[in-house]
């Protein structure tokens, strides 16, 4: 398939990440590289805020500018920098430019608390830091005496602080111009980026990745499903996120492909609808959205249009797995060129009307939405990785495609089940390490290079991957993120109203707790809210769970930003062994626990 793809840069070709871009500024300077929406407060004779295009030739010029600037600081090669940005062409342009003197980018989320952000900065030893607005500096300030070690903080907008000498504006720091500088020798196997994830437990550690990590990655993927240059994707995930910056940023650069940066996830389904993208590459979360909207409104619509909408999806499934050689012919099909235009394709131009396939990755996606976008006519494939594995491992082939798995292992990439069923990874994608942590990395790596990805699989006889559980209990949430419920349970019951908890959140948008209070003190609480503490109804008061919450939150604020309970379930029933909810060893049973509070916990997600 790969051979089919013209104009692909292959690994060896582009040498490093920084080759790679400079190959394609060679092969299509002119070529549409970055579609964004420029912000300009409109003036008298100002231009209007608009969606405008950079050709690759006008991305170099700005790298030759950001290589300059950072030249002249006298940085070290292997000296690491970071980035918080929102996704845009100078995301691209700093790491281009800071890979071009040998430098290493460290992604930063904008989202994240400025603790954590501290506590990466200091254990990565990051020289300088680029981030974009006024907002995120009053935040870093809050924690500016934790970061001695940064010798220049650059904003993309103008800012006004002058207490700090080591913040510098975009405009004071770059050069008008300059010229682009070879890139310093560079081996492919070079540590070419540091990316902090959560883990199981404790502090973030940092993701070594090489330059041959990556590309192979990226490259590798092109197996599963195409790539065009005249492709056009519609970039939303931050490029802090593995998934999208291996598959939204190198791979695009590595086939000549345009990327157009959505303005906010808010603003996503408008942007759809005027940026007509060919290829999506998103988490479960987008997914989840649109099939959430699709079912209010056809429960708003008559019957006639929910029969039509289930024929639909029913004659599309049919003739998916028909094409792939798992069913048979059937009248159906006849239907389908009407089913399509009443009811496939309006859904299908809600998502911009020329999507040839979606992407999903970075957490399950539930088989029954695949099966209801798979049978409107849009192929679904499904990946699976880590952001150790640069981050995919495995991917449903477009002719070989079960939804309801997460695919094949890519090229070069061996997959093999080992003790209690773990899923184990060996190939190019595999991490160099964690940084300055190797004690994690020999717990993750074993000595013959197997990574233990710590999920439970099973391999099908068509060598199809199932994902069955994990050993180390983790939350994988819609959008990717992961978190470790233990440890945050931990943190809550230092909480004396709360006597046991549980938390939820696998495969939903957010997370939420069940809360066993304690006796006393819950009586303590409720007089002073007012409410009787023995009525039921006083559990749920807006009043005693706005205070719970913020009782919560104050336990996890040791956490990553994404990490926060929305919703609480209040209880005065304790959890034990003769209720079945408890083990012997009074370890909680989350699976029972989960199955008797059902309808409570979906409660919680109504109306999100």
């Amino acid at each position: 398939m790969q051979a089919q793809q013209k104009d692909v840069i292959s690994p060896e070709q582009a040498g490093t990440l920084h080759g790679l871009f400079v190959e394609r500024v060679r092969r299509t300077p002119d070529k549409v590289a970055y579609r964004h929406f420029q912000q300009d407060v409109q003036a008298t004779n100002g231009p209007a805020p608009a969606w405008r295009d950079l050709t690759w030739r006008e991305m170099q010029n700005e790298v030759t500018r950001w290589q300059a600037a950072l030249a002249g600081l006298k940085l070290q090669r292997g000296d690491r920098v970071a980035i918080m940005l929102r996704n845009c062409p100078q995301w691209v342009i700093f790491d281009q430019a800071a890979m071009s003197l040998g430098l290493i980018t460290v992604p930063l989320y904008t989202v994240d608390r400025p603790d954590n952000i501290a506590y990466i900065l200091n254990d990565a030893g990051v020289k300088l830091m680029l981030f974009e607005n006024a907002e995120q500096w009053q935040a870093l300030r809050t924690v500016r005496d934790q970061l001695g070690g940064v010798q220049c903080f650059v904003s993309i907008d103008q800012l006004t602080d002058t207490s700090d000498a080591r913040l510098k504006s975009s405009a004071e720091f770059l050069p008008p111009a300059a010229v682009l500088q070879p890139a310093p020798p560079c081996q492919m196997v070079d540590l070419a980026s540091i990316i902090y994830t959560s883990g199981t437990t404790g502090k973030p550690k940092g993701v070594m990745l090489s330059h041959a990590n990556m590309l192979s990655n990226a490259h590798a993927c092109l197996g599963t499903f195409t790539m065009r240059p005249d492709d056009l994707l519609l970039s939303f995930l931050p490029l802090s996120h593995t998934f999208e910056r291996t598959l939204g940023y190198y791979l695009t650069v590595m086939t000549g492909a345009t990327v157009a940066f959505a303005r906010s996830i808010p603003l996503l389904s408008e942007d759809l609808q005027t940026i007509h993208p060919t290829l999506l590459i998103s988490v479960p979360r987008i997914y989840e959205r649109v099939y959430g909207a699709i079912k209010v409104k056809l429960e708003q619509g008559s019957p006639i249009k929910r029969m039509m909408f289930q024929l639909a999806v029913e004659t599309g499934w049919a003739r998916f797995l028909h094409e792939q050689g798992r069913g048979s012919w059937k009248v159906s099909f006849l239907l389908w060129p009407v089913l399509q235009k009443l009811v496939a394709q309006k859904i299908l131009d809600k998502l911009g009307g020329r999507m040839r396939v979606a992407i999903s990755g970075g957490a399950a996606l539930a088989p029954e939405i695949s099966r209801v976008f798979v049978g409107l006519g849009l192929p679904v494939v499904q990946g699976y990785g880590l952001t150790e594995t640069s981050p995919v491992i495995t991917g449903n082939h477009m002719e070989n495609n079960f939804p309801d798995s997460v695919g094949q292992p890519l090229l070069d990439v061996q997959v093999r089940i080992g003790a209690q069923n773990a899923l184990l990874v060996k190939g190019p994608n595999v991490m160099l390490g964690y940084w300055n942590n190797e004690d994690a990395t020999r717990a993750m790596i074993d000595a013959d290079g197997w990574l233990n990805t710590g999920d439970t699989a099973r391999i099908s006889d068509t060598g199809h991957i199932y994902i069955t559980g994990r050993i180390k209990e983790i939350i994988v949430m819609s959008n990717g993120e992961k978190v470790p419920p233990g440890d945050m349970e931990i943190a809550i019951l230092h909480d004396p109203l709360i006597d046991q908890v549980m938390i939820f959140g696998e495969g939903r948008p957010y997370l939420v707790a069940l809360a066993v209070l304690n006796p006393e003190v819950w009586s303590q609480i409720a007089e002073k809210v007012g409410v009787r503490p023995d009525m039921p109804e006083s559990l749920t008061d807006s009043n005693v769970q706005a205070k719970v919450l913020r009782r919560i939150a104050r336990n996890l604020s040791g956490f990553p930003g994404y990490a926060n309970v929305h919703r609480v379930l209040l209880l005065q029933e304790p959890w034990t062994i003769d209720n079945g909810l408890l083990t012997p060893k009074l370890s909680l049973k989350r699976t029972e626990v989960a199955a008797k509070f059902a309808a409570q916990i979906k409660q919680l997600y109504e109306g999100h």
